[in-house]
């Protein structure tokens, strides 16, 4: 039998036989959880770090019953995320293959995140009786409703045949009959279908490990140099993530490796080490990034870092003149050029290098088709590193299905704090309020409009508001120099209030701008909406996000739940969340293929990653 503990609220337990349970399942006692396996006991405090979670989990008891379940930061000790519930699974047992029929249930809610919970009226996938309705926990047991009102009473020790259900957006499916045979059909066509689909990944992996590249050398003395000067101290993730980047470049299959890490948690400085050690054996680098205004940003921290070093860095914009583009397109064909930071302008038909060894793609989400067939091409050529603080739902899936590399970097930088998220009615009460509680404590603000047109008004509006305050415009279709100086002065601390569009959406690190305004946010994606509010709490200062909606707006079923999400995954390290709640939100079928849109709409996207997951490692198998 599968062995579990779990933990739900109001669930009695008693700790002397809790120890030994966790020491039986090879947890090990320690003053105080610091790496995956260990557990702390201290007055009514339960503290494990479970061997397949990101974080750890505090339980807290009132009497001999669980009052609540949090995650929690390691370092700081801060809570984070609440549940309703966790499920722990032996250390043997958190990544052992099973053998026979039922393998991919309990080899593998779950390849999603562990903490996606299940909510009283959520619909749920159960693995041997399909869809049903949760309905809450009764005397130990999870109650499941199906057709008919039919009810099923699931013991906990089978939680891991449960997953919540994961699909079409709107599209909600009809609850499954107990006892019909309809479910162990639409799960038999499903696996015929992911047979066929799983092989295609497989070619597609094999191909690209077939291909013989640049194997990089090992690292070089400036090598070790450089990483010494980084100003800041490593978290462990980040060294992970180093070290899983340059196996891949000394490998001689190109690297095709997503890095996912929350906003403002070290991504730059991995592919900066990346970048430095492909020209240290003789390559070209380029750095593909969204926005002029973080390429921008990148310029001056690569410039910074590697001042010590001969290495010429330039920067491709719309940024320079058309003079200053033609002499840095020459020097990347003669070599003259070891490191490009540039935007999509970098993936023009004039563009050619003489000797290009990595490619760094910066959010690729925000590239758009025909781009990314450009990229899916140079992913054959050379090395790619790519790097998202919320994947989008194919990246993520073809990373947990292994055809793409994953490193992710969970740990937040010392001092790091939450972004306090409000979504409320837009009011100039509130905006004056907002802003003077800023500026009382000599900080600066962000104030988004979502076009262009009005933002000049906006601006006009917010000055008449708070005179006091010093306000510039920034937008995208500003002449380059201006918006150059705009930046400027409200980098070095000239302007108190920044008017802007979504331009200043991706790496815009300002210290002391911990505040920010987003008006009409229900028109916002949820990704641009968690980039937006990464512009702010980058540093050790409290910071404050307020979604603005119109007063008495009727929002769409989906604005609201874009919304919601923001006001719920606040926590450090929570944008692989929101890339799985952009996932529900927007449709798995749409966003993963038409292929696969039947099957995914039938069973649920958590169940069919497991039968993808059996089914690839039959197909490895034979």
């Amino acid at each position: 039998m599968f062995k579990t503990l779990e933990f739900y609220t109001g669930k009695e337990i008693h700790f002397d036989s809790l120890a030994r349970s966790l020491t039986d399942f090879g947890y090990r006692r320690q003053a105080r959880v610091g790496a995956r396996g260990d557990f702390s006991v201290r007055g009514g405090i339960l503290d494990i770090f479970p061997v397949h979670f990101s974080l750890p989990v505090r339980v807290e008891l009132a009497g001999d019953s669980i009052e609540t379940i949090h995650t929690f930061d390691p370092e700081t000790g801060r809570a984070l995320e609440p549940h309703r519930m966790a499920v722990i699974l032996p250390r043997e047992e958190a990544g052992r293959p099973r053998k026979g029929p039922v393998a991919f249930m309990e080899a593998y809610e779950s390849p999603i995140d562990p903490f996606v919970d299940i909510e009283i009226g959520d619909l749920v996938v159960h693995v041997l009786h399909g869809i049903a309705r949760f309905r809450g926990i009764k005397d130990g047991h999870f109650t499941l409703e199906f057709a008919d009102k039919d009810i099923l009473y699931v013991p906990t020790r089978d939680l891991h045949l449960i997953q919540r259900y994961i699909a079409l957006g709107k599209a909600r499916p009809a609850l499954s009959r107990l006892g019909s045979k309809r479910w162990e059909r639409l799960k038999a066509k499903a696996r015929k279908g992911v047979l066929s689909f799983a092989a295609e990944l497989l070619e597609m992996q094999a191909k690209r490990r077939a291909l013989h590249g640049f194997a990089f050398q090992k690292d070089t003395e400036w090598q070790g140099r450089i990483e010494k000067e980084f100003p800041y101290e490593e978290t462990a993730d980040q060294k992970k993530s180093v070290e899983d980047v340059k196996k891949d470049l000394e490998s001689e299959v190109p690297m095709d490796r997503l890095l996912c890490g929350d906003v403002g948690y070290g991504k730059t400085e991995v592919a900066l080490r990346a970048v430095f050690k492909a020209v240290m054996n003789g390559k070209q680098a380029a750095v593909l990034v969204p926005t002029t205004l973080l390429a921008e940003q990148h310029f001056e921290t690569f410039t910074e870092r590697m001042r010590n070093f001969p290495v010429e860095i330039k920067m491709l914009s719309r940024f320079q003149s058309k003079g200053e583009q033609k002499k840095i397109v020459e020097s990347l064909k003669n070599g003259g050029c070891d490191i490009v930071i540039g935007t999509h302008r970098l993936l023009s038909k004039d563009i050619a290098f003489k000797d290009l060894g990595l490619v760094v793609i910066d959010e690729e989400q925000r590239f758009g088709v025909r781009h990314k067939e450009h990229l899916k091409k140079l992913r054959l050529l050379v090395d790619v590193l790519t790097l998202t603080a919320t994947p989008i739902p194919r990246t993520l899936y073809l990373s947990l299905m292994g055809a793409r590399d994953l490193s992710t970097i969970n740990t937040p930088p010392r001092d790091r704090r939450p972004v306090e998220t409000f979504v409320v009615e837009k009011s100039d009460d509130l905006i004056c309020r907002a802003i003077r509680k800023e500026l009382a404590r000599k900080g600066q603000v962000f104030f988004i409009h979502n076009r262009v047109k009005g933002v000049g008004a906006l601006a006009k509006k917010i000055q008449t508001l708070v005179p006091e305050a010093r306000v510039a415009v920034g937008h995208g279709q500003m002449p380059a120099k201006a918006l150059e100086e705009v930046m400027h002065r409200f980098i070095h601390g000239e302007v108190d209030v920044l008017v802007s569009t979504t331009i200043v959406e991706s790496g815009i690190d300002i210290p002391n701008a911990n505040t920010i305004l987003i008006d009409r946010a229900d028109l916002f994606g949820l990704s641009e909406l968690y980039q937006l509010r990464g512009r702010v709490g980058r540093f050790n200062r409290s910071a404050a996000a307020y979604l603005f909606i119109p007063k008495g707006a009727a929002l769409t079923a989906e604005s609201a739940q874009r919304l919601k999400a923001m006001e719920r995954f606040t926590y450090l390290g929570s944008g692989f969340s929101l890339a799985m709640e952009d996932l529900e939100i927007r449709g798995a079928g749409n966003v993963l293929g038409t292929e696969q849109h039947g099957a995914i709409s039938g069973i649920g996207f958590d169940l069919y990653c497991r039968i993808l997951k059996e089914s690839i490692a039959l197909c490895k198998a034979s």
